[in-house]
């Protein structure tokens, strides 16, 4: 070996005895190096192996870092979210030992975290509760979770009621490990469902007030077949009674002709002047006819009512083609391009229902299949009624351009609406659904295989409900 040679090696072996030793030692057992062969080609070949077993131990030193920072981000997250929690969080071992505890717990005890970790839970459970502490263990040992147990939290003022839940802490090979407690005073609980309560109540009373509201839209829809349906019948009763009216004013003035000293001739020729054997035979039935008209403007009167109504009306047992006819007149009053409406109904088809609600989706239904109609020059509309099994059904179909699958799928959905803006509320069809659901009824969509779109009404034959 030259000079050169030997102050290249001295150069490159600058290193702690100790290390170096370890390292030649290393080469020898796992390179089977002879390093009694001083050659040049060994000593190079060592200087290598060592370069390449300090990369290992560097890549090694920086795997280790990266795990150690991931480690400590990953127990940073743990504890970010645990400080973070408003619900308390307790942790103990299978003794019932205090492990852990979150700052929600110690704002509201006033302890430290020194003062409760490796003690055990009756530092944190008041009094009577102390012996909670046996029933969590009991479960702890039966490997059995249980909730809202209610306890009473120390504090150094006075005990709160805790709602606490209880699940098993399980080591590396599933064995039972500890318990996890997560709790929240009482109060909090009752507040949240007083608040939920009362979301629930402005919910229900939206509703009737989405319901009201589509009431009285289909109502402005239908004002004018309404005031031609009172119109006919108040125009035949103003009629009877200016008739009515004259033949009193006839029959007075016989009647005081017969009291008077009229003579028999007389009284004959004012019988015939006055036509009073015609007005014997025309006035009773012009009081008949009186009375039905007036009973026909109450029955429309009792419609209007029903259907504007806001009281929820019992269930009752009626006709239900009646019920149809008068659905179908309304809408057929207020149609401008009035459509063929077709009903198929058994004479004897009787249910129990809210005849009130059943008018109001039948309006609805059929008010809907009108205006899908608006430019077909064949406008149909066919109710058809049957009864399967414990169930009667209506459908309503038209021969419209039928419902787009988008639009099935969104048809009974608050404010969803094909028509043009200012044409639809977007409520008709949702709130007839709430109402066949109210009546224990399922209202569906389809299209009909020959075109069309058909809506079933389907109800249970004995009646949902009575007085809500």
């Amino acid at each position: 070996m030259t000079a050169n040679e030997t102050d290249f090696m001295n150069e490159n072996h600058q290193q702690p005895a100790g290390r170096t030793g370890s390292l030649i030692s290393r080469l020898k057992r796992e390179e089977g190096f002879d390093l009694s062969d001083q050659s040049e080609e060994t000593w190079v070949e060592v200087i290598r192996q060592m370069d390449r077993v300090y990369a290992e131990l560097v890549d090694s030193q920086i795997a280790l870092e990266e795990k150690n920072a991931e480690l400590e981000s990953a127990q940073e997250f743990i504890n970010s979210v645990v400080s973070s929690m408003t619900d308390l969080l307790i942790v103990c071992d299978t003794d019932g030992s205090i492990q852990q505890v979150n700052d929600a717990l110690l704002r509201l005890t006033g302890l430290s975290e020194d003062d409760l970790l490796g003690q055990p839970l009756t530092e944190v459970l008041k009094g009577r509760d102390v012996a909670i502490q046996e029933t969590f263990l009991h479960h702890l040992h039966a490997n059995e979770p249980f909730h809202d147990c209610e306890v009473l939290l120390r504090k150094q003022s006075e005990p709160i009621p805790l709602s606490l839940n209880c699940s098993i802490r399980h080591d590396q090979k599933g064995h039972p490990a500890g318990l996890v407690l997560i709790g929240r005073p009482v109060g909090e609980l009752q507040q949240a469902y007083r608040e939920l309560d009362e979301a629930l109540r402005n919910f229900e009373k939206a509703q009737r007030h989405l319901v009201s509201s589509e009431k009285m839209a289909a109502l402005g829809r239908l004002v004018a077949g309404v005031a031609h349906e009172l119109n006919n019948p108040i125009s035949f009763v103003f009629g009877n009674m200016y008739a009515l009216k004259s033949y009193g004013e006839k029959i007075t003035r016989y009647l005081g002709a017969v009291t008077g000293d009229a003579s028999p001739d007389e009284l004959d020729r004012l019988q015939q002047e006055l036509q009073i054997d015609r007005i014997a035979k025309d006035i009773l039935p012009l009081v008949e006819g009186t009375l039905e008209g007036a009973e026909r403007v109450s029955d429309i009167v009792q419609d209007l009512r029903r259907f504007s109504g806001n009281q929820v009306e019992p269930s009752e047992e009626f006709a239900i083609e009646p019920v149809i006819r008068t659905a179908a007149n309304w809408v057929l009053r207020g149609a401008k391009d009035k459509p063929q409406i077709e009903i198929g109904c058994p004479d004897d088809m009787v249910v129990t229902a809210r005849k009130g609600h059943i008018h109001q989706v039948l309006v609805n239904l059929m008010q809907n299949a009108l205006d899908a109609l608006s430019q077909s020059p064949d406008a149909r509309i066919v109710v058809a009624v049957s009864e399967a099994c414990d169930q009667f059904l209506i459908e309503v179909r038209d021969n419209g351009p039928g419902i787009s699958d988008a639009a099935l799928d969104q048809l009974f959905e608050p404010f969803f609406t094909t028509k043009p803006i200012g044409q639809g509320t977007g409520l008709g069809l949702y709130v007839s659904y709430r109402l066949v659901d109210e009546l224990g009824g399922r209202l569906s969509a389809k299209n009909s295989f020959d075109g069309g779109a058909c809506l079933r009404l389907a109800l249970p034959r004995s009646g949902v409900g009575g007085q809500a």
